[in-house]
């Protein structure tokens, strides 16, 4: 099975160098320092009618907390209203209680505006924040719409939090109807393949890793890096 690989995208310029890099897919952001903010919906819709890539457009209007008030959840059904109006939409959200939850009425009310089974949702890297990764996984399997879950296993970046990665992908194989378990977050080109082996991970999240300037998230999407890494993942044993 081909390991796929999706590439943070700031801009149309973004999503097309990845898309010319080989990328399966493109999480489209705002404010990547803020670990990624609703883009401008005219942006989505220009990237959307540009690139045939899966494009999964973030939703979340603060970079604060994952903890959201009732004007905040409705500004985000707002949002996805908006980009529901999109060819094929695709969303990238995810919300915590208090308690650091699975906020399982802020998100139930989301995924009924994204159209529910028939969207195509990520839950972010709120899971990280959770006070049991596990278990938060776990429940999130009781959501047919979200896909895949995107984590950098509780650490900081995905490489410390390997063991933990390791783990939910064996919860995802065991269990199925489980979102899939895309690791992300300090990803290189370099550490790359020992990752893969180390985790049995088969979807890839790279946002610095494989733009212009290593490791700064305001510079461009490099399409050699994109296409270095993709012949990188289709060099690794299938599973």
């Amino acid at each position: 099975m081909r390991i796929k690989l999706e590439v943070i995208a700031l801009s149309l310029e973004d999503a097309l160098a990845a898309e010319e890099g080989g990328a399966d897919r493109i999480e489209l952001i705002a404010a990547m320092e803020q670990g990624g903010l609703t883009p401008p919906i005219e942006l989505a819709e220009r990237v959307a009618a540009r690139t045939k890539l899966d494009v999964q457009v973030m939703v979340r209007p603060h970079g604060r907390s994952f903890v959201y008030g009732e004007p905040e959840l409705e500004r985000m059904a707002e949002d996805i209203r908006a980009i529901r109006r999109l060819d094929k939409p695709g969303f990238v959200l995810g919300c915590l209680t208090p308690d650091k939850r699975v906020d399982s009425r802020a998100l139930s009310r989301l995924l009924a505006e994204a159209g529910e089974s028939g969207a195509r949702v990520t839950f972010h890297r709120a899971i990280d924040e959770a006070t049991d990764l596990e278990q938060a996984y776990c429940e999130l399997g009781a959501f047919p719409a979200i896909r895949r879950v995107l984590t950098s296993g509780g650490a900081p970046a995905a490489p410390a939090g390997a063991a933990l990665i390791r783990r939910l992908r064996q919860l995802e194989a065991a269990m199925p109807g489980t979102p899939a378990v895309m690791a992300g977050s300090g990803l290189t080109i370099e550490t790359l393949p020992g990752f893969l082996i180390e985790t049995g991970v088969r979807e890839v999240h790279l946002g610095t890793g494989v733009r212009s300037l290593d490791g700064a998230g305001r510079s461009r999407v490099d399409p050699r890096k994109v296409a270095k890494v993709r012949e990188l993942l289709d060099r690794m044993p299938t599973r």
